[in-house]
């Protein structure tokens, strides 16, 4: 199934290079001429992409009602944006990403490969296995306990089936085991609708890196729709501490992206997960990593170490996204070890967030080699 996006566009040479560049990356495209026209399909449709020409009058009510629309407050944003025009305006009004005019095939491609793989990951959390296994849940916030059966599951929660006159609210901790698995798994939820009849549905609250990998191949094998997520993308550190790295990317993942990093140096490799804290279009990122375990600091300074040894050799690096954060801006727990005071490159992308690209790159050279290793010899 093709991935579906919304535009709203009155200029027909965009919408033409629009359309066949997202045609090439199969991604489907519903044109709107009015912001009235888009804030009405906004709410009966499900869309993986919003984008909006912001010349247009009503252009920032569709961005801010797409991430307030029930079956839309997940869909990537793009902002269309003329040259002069400042980010921040258009990252305040709820866009991911921006694309500047004139708007060619080249630039447009080389944003949206970046945008398609963060719709669809945020498809695959969406989407469910309707499936039917027993669940034993305990409420948190009393001494209620309930064996239930599910009606679906997905990456992020699952619906239910209750006994009859039974109200679900608060927080539960679920213990179930997946069909064809033997291995039961523990996580805490909290109530997230109420449907007809007996469905109920939750939402698995900080589910641990393992049960998410479980899950997640658990779907992929039982998902009827096969579509597999893009590879990972190649990139360059240029900056890294204990608490965070600076990605040389030419089509970075906005802000509260959560990604995975695969770093490779001589005799140490590693994953790392983390949040994207700020962006630059065209030039990099800078993650904060959001691992605490002492497995994965010791890693981490191995690699640091590697890095010292070696100024000259470059690591090996992929980054892949999982996901948009709920609430734009919220920030995870900082990585074991270091803290805004102790890490000049956290504090860098949290002081410094509204530079622009070139005046932020410049401070990041600033403040290289100040507890942080720079991975790079380029300055």
């Amino acid at each position: 199934m093709n991935l579906k996006s919304l535009l709203l566009c009155a200029d027909e040479k965009i919408v033409r290079v629009l359309r066949r560049t997202l045609g090439d990356l199969d991604i489907g495209v519903e044109h709107c001429t009015s912001a009235e026209e888009a804030l009405r399909r906004l709410t009966r449709e499900r869309f993986e992409a919003i984008i909006v020409d912001c010349a247009g009058p009503g252009a920032a009510d569709v961005l801010r009602a797409a991430r307030t629309a029930p079956c839309n407050k997940r869909a990537v944003a793009v902002a269309i944006l003329d040259p002069d025009i400042g980010l921040r305006s258009a990252f305040e009004i709820g866009a991911h990403f921006i694309l500047y005019k004139p708007v060619s095939v080249e630039r447009a491609k080389s944003s949206f490969r970046a945008a398609r793989a963060l719709m669809k990951r945020e498809r695959r959390r969406n989407f469910r296995v309707a499936v039917r296994f027993p669940v034993e849940m305990s409420s948190v916030d009393s001494d209620a306990h309930f064996k239930v059966h599910t009606t679906d599951v997905g990456e992020g929660g699952l619906a239910i089936s209750l006994p009859r006159r039974s109200k679900l609210r608060g927080r539960w901790q679920l213990m179930f085991t997946l069909p064809g698995s033997e291995k039961r798994l523990d996580v805490a939820a909290e109530f997230a609708w109420e449907g007809t009849g007996t469905q109920a549905g939750l939402r698995f609250q900080d589910p641990s890196t393992e049960l998410v990998r479980t899950l997640r191949e658990w779907l992929g094998r039982n998902s009827p729709e096969g579509e597999k997520d893009d590879p990972p993308v190649r990139c360059q550190l240029t900056d890294l501490s204990l608490g965070g790295c600076y990605l040389d990317i030419p089509s970075p993942f906005p802000v509260s992206t959560r990604v995975t990093l695969s770093m490779r140096a001589p005799g140490v490799e590693l994953r790392s997960e983390g949040v994207v804290r700020i962006m630059h279009p065209d030039k990099g990122m800078g993650v904060e990593f959001t691992q605490t375990t002492p497995e994965h600091r010791a890693l981490l300074e191995k690699f640091l170490n590697r890095l010292t040894e070696n100024p000259e050799g470059l690591p090996e690096m992929l980054v892949e996204p999982e996901g948009l954060e709920t609430e734009i801006g919220q920030h995870p727990r900082t990585a074991a070890g270091s803290s805004e005071s102790e890490d000049p490159l956290l504090d860098l992308f949290r002081s410094h967030a509204g530079l622009g690209a070139d005046s932020f790159l410049t401070e990041l050279r600033k403040q290289r080699g100040v507890s942080v290793a720079a991975a790079s010899a380029s300055s």
